[in-house]
């Protein structure tokens, strides 16, 4: 008899399933990152004239900028099989030889957060990257035997979110290398009126810009902001809206952006609440700081990890926290979000 699943690992899968099925296959339906995919293509075209493997790439930037959608369309376009793996999941050489050693002639090999891996695969990828050869020892001690494995030509498609992490010698045997920005809003707006098509609710213009301002630069976030629009839409839009967007579904409207986001924690510039809490603590508990990371995130109950990957890169970009030798500031930008008075306001410093 079958256990019961878990309701929030179904909930996870059906995410994983509707944001694959919003991903582009192809370079020309790919928006944003121009210049990343004019260079990708002039890549995979010289390849294909060649009729040889294209070029090792190295994928780097921030999460949920389509590191993972390029390499898609890398084995797409080029007519390749896709293997997928991450830096994680390699933790032994002989995690990557088997890894390698079962590859077919040509295919695409994903390597998500590549600067995980262990050390010792890292070693073995030089070798397998640059003449398709890796080295199995056999035995031990005085009595250990170096064999040399022939491997299939491949692609390797590494992609980082900390690319300063990655090993010169690694770095310096991808033949191409990317590193994705943060999207404009005008673009966002084309991924969410793209990705509102596929999930057939009607978005008009003016709440389309809405959820590109709250996206924070990410694609990704704006197709999750776009899937609980639809939701409330859903539920909330009466049966006057319930099937008037494209096949049939909802249509969302300004008011549902902003009922549906204001029921998210997501507020007019796209903070979460982990993103006030953390700005919260900076302000008032710790008087703007300059505090350490690891007592912030203890403050904010949250993994030091979390705060530095995934809330600090924004908030820095947004001007609303400053990092220092002595730890993170928050600015006066910060202390205007949240309604309070700057330190220098109140002293007068800022006419000085």
């Amino acid at each position: 008899m079958d256990e019961p699943r878990d309701p929030a690992q179904a909930q996870d899968e059906i995410e994983l399933a509707v944001e694959g099925a919003l991903r582009p296959a192809s370079l020309a339906e790919f928006v944003g990152q121009h210049k990343v995919r004019a260079q990708m293509q002039l890549l995979l075209e010289a390849a294909a004239m060649q009729d040889r493997p294209a070029d090792h790439i190295l994928l780097s930037g921030p999460p949920g900028l389509g590191k993972t959608t390029l390499a898609m369309i890398v084995a797409h376009e080029s007519g390749r099989p896709l293997r997928l793996s991450s830096g994680p999941a390699i933790q032994h050489a002989g995690d990557l030889a088997a890894l390698l050693s079962s590859l077919t002639p040509g295919e695409v090999l994903f390597i998500d957060e590549i600067h995980r891996m262990a050390r010792s695969a890292e070693e073995m990828l030089y070798l397998a990257m640059e003449d398709f050869r890796i080295d199995i020892m056999v035995g031990k001690g005085a009595g250990a035997t170096s064999i040399p494995l022939d491997l299939a030509p491949f692609t390797l498609v590494g992609a980082t979110t900390r690319a300063g992490l990655l090993p010169n010698p690694l770095r310096d045997r991808f033949g191409f290398t990317a590193h994705l920005e943060y999207y404009e809003p005008d673009e966002l707006e084309k991924v969410v009126e793209r990705s509102a098509t596929m999930l057939g609710v009607g978005v008009p213009a003016h709440a389309r810009a809405e959820i590109a301002r709250r996206s924070r630069g990410t694609p990704r976030i704006a197709n999750r902001l776009l899937r609980r629009v639809r939701d409330y839409a859903l539920v909330h839009g009466g049966a006057d809206r319930a099937s008037t967007g494209p096949r049939g579904g909802p249509t969302a409207t300004q008011a549902d952006v902003n009922a549906a986001l204001e029921l998210y924690d997501v507020d007019r510039i796209g903070l979460d609440r982990l993103d006030r809490a953390v700005l919260d603590a900076l302000v008032h508990r710790f008087r703007g700081g300059p505090v350490g990371l690891s007592t912030l995130a203890v403050s904010v109950g949250e993994e030091g990890e979390t705060i530095e990957s995934v809330v600090e890169p924004y908030l820095v970009r947004i001007g609303f926290m400053g990092r220092t030798p002595r730890g993170r500031i928050a600015t006066p930008d910060a202390y205007a979000h949240l309604g309070a008075r700057h330190p220098e306001s109140v002293l007068g410093l800022h006419d000085l």
